[in-house]
């Protein structure tokens, strides 16, 4: 693990890239970001994992084919659940109105309700309710209901201010995630090689997707995101001796990067 001087080298020269982003940039904020103490971390795991136990401990291994299950996002009993996520991003992309409508209709038990929370995707939205939930302001976390939405926010955050930021990006292969930390994979259909050239389009609508990592034992880093196998679902990567991820198998889209956690890991609580 790095020390806290390699981190801050690192985010300085991360800083030469910022020219690439041009105009397209999100502003990071004025104010350098608020250190938070260990308890939010401790409660962004502790969310994520009751959500989890609440949609049924749903589980699954990363690199093989799931099996279909109930679609557990269309059963009525879970539309408070999924609403509340779309109630803490800014802009729910009609998301409300039009599955309240799905909801009537499931209650009436019409054809229309089988739809319940199918669209739009929802997990972007998840995790920004689950850091909202944990009680990380937007100035730190900026909720959004797109992955690359709240990740330019962040790495913008890192750029500007690498001694105080919350967030650091990394290459998957760099480190051992460690719980609270987030996995993330481009969907798009010319998928990004390097997450540093996301920000020469930050701004622009690209499909991606995050968990929150939650444990790490040994062997395996497990890790839970919203919108999978229409649940709240637990993915399971395999890890080598040092807790690194083990790359993926051939066929299979790698991930794009990992979003180191140090809330509750920076001064005064701490150093990482």
């Amino acid at each position: 693990m790095r020390d806290g001087r390699g981190v801050v080298r690192a985010l300085r020269a991360l800083a030469v890239l910022a020219p690439l982003a041009g105009c397209a940039t999100p502003p990071a904020p004025e104010a350098p970001p608020l250190s938070y103490p260990p308890a939010a971390a401790e409660r962004v795991v502790r969310i994520a994992l009751a959500e989890w136990r609440d949609w049924g401990q749903v589980t699954r291994d990363a690199w093989t084919t799931a099996e279909e299950t109930a679609p557990r996002e269309a059963d009525p009993a879970n539309f408070p659940r999924v609403m509340a996520y779309w109630q803490a991003v800014p802009e729910d992309h009609g998301a409300i109105p039009l599955n309240r409508r799905r909801y009537a209709a499931a209650l009436a038990r019409q054809a229309d309700g089988a739809a319940l929370w199918s669209t739009p995707y929802w997990s972007a939205a998840f995790i920004s309710w689950v850091f909202r939930a944990a009680g990380v302001d937007a100035a730190e976390f900026p909720p959004s209901a797109t992955h690359a939405f709240y990740l330019d926010g962040l790495l913008a955050t890192a750029r500007r201010f690498p001694a105080q930021a919350p967030f650091i990006p990394h290459a998957p292969e760099e480190r051992a995630p460690a719980p609270g930390d987030l996995l993330c994979f481009d969907r798009g259909p010319a998928p990004l090689r390097h997450w540093t050239e996301r920000l020469a389009e930050a701004g622009r609508a690209r499909a991606m997707h995050c968990d929150i990592v939650v444990e790490a034992p040994a062997g395996a880093v497990r890790a839970v995101g919203g919108n999978v196998l229409d649940a709240v679902t637990m993915t399971v990567y395999p890890a080598g001796p040092d807790g690194r991820l083990l790359p993926a198998p051939p066929g299979r889209r790698p991930l794009l990067l990992h979003v180191e956690s140090r809330l509750g890991r920076l001064p005064p609580w701490s150093w990482p």
